[in-house]
């Protein structure tokens, strides 16, 4: 974690409460934008604000621009942002096809970008559960540096984007071991008994390789 200098945080997101995690692993200020909703919730309305959350009012306009120019404007200042690349939580404990974003960001500013890989979160705080069950580990781990570039056409432009989106996922995937869905998370995304454990299983196992990480699964006979 660079000590000084602006970086783009990308964590994967399983959880409400990953937002007070991350902060709290880090010496510095971590700013995020998030969906002005949470000011309405008495639960939320300080304590995310108190961690570093930017209301965003998806209603109105193009929320995802003012987002992206808010965030800019706090890189260019030097400071930390994090944004994550899924969207939304992914309820089902799976890691999600990324939104192009934090790379967006990063080609826009020159900052980094660090994948981080949130674990154990979603047992603190499973979906739908009013309140965080106490005395649960939480690991946060950061990945390299990654300093994306990207040149030519429109059209390359765009497929640059989702490559190195997909590079970006494949990193925090290698970080967390979650399985990948190459799907958007949905907000109201249902899950089966046995994704779930599933889901659980995958918090607990052990740190793998890339290579480990990447390799195909193979067919079921």
């Amino acid at each position: 974690m660079p000590a000084h200098g602006p970086a783009i945080l990308a964590p994967n997101h399983v959880s409400v409460i990953d937002s007070f995690f991350l902060p709290a692993t880090l010496r510095r200020r971590i700013t995020f934008v998030g969906k002005s909703e949470y000011l309405d919730d008495w639960k939320t309305r300080r304590l995310f604000p108190a961690l570093g959350m930017i209301p965003i009012d998806r209603g109105g306009g193009n929320a995802s621009a003012r987002a992206l120019d808010t965030a800019a404007r706090l890189l260019t200042d030097g400071e930390l942002f994090g944004i994550y690349p899924e969207g939304t939580r992914a309820r089902d404990g799976f890691l999600h096809k990324g939104h192009t974003g934090a790379v967006r960001l990063s080609l826009r500013t020159g900052a980094p970008i660090i994948p981080v890989g949130i674990l154990g979160t979603r047992a603190v705080q499973p979906p739908d559960a009013r309140a965080p069950k106490p005395f649960r580990p939480v690991e946060v781990r950061f990945g390299e540096p990654m300093f994306p570039s990207g040149t030519g056409s429109a059209t390359n432009q765009k497929l640059q984007l989702r490559h190195l989106t997909d590079e970006l996922m494949f990193e925090i995937k290698n970080l967390t071991g979650q399985d990948y869905v190459d799907e958007y998370a949905t907000r109201g995304g249902a899950t089966s008994p046995e994704q779930s454990q599933s889901a659980a299983d995958h918090e607990t196992l052990p740190r793998r390789s890339s290579t480990e990480v990447l390799q195909p699964t193979a067919a079921a006979s």
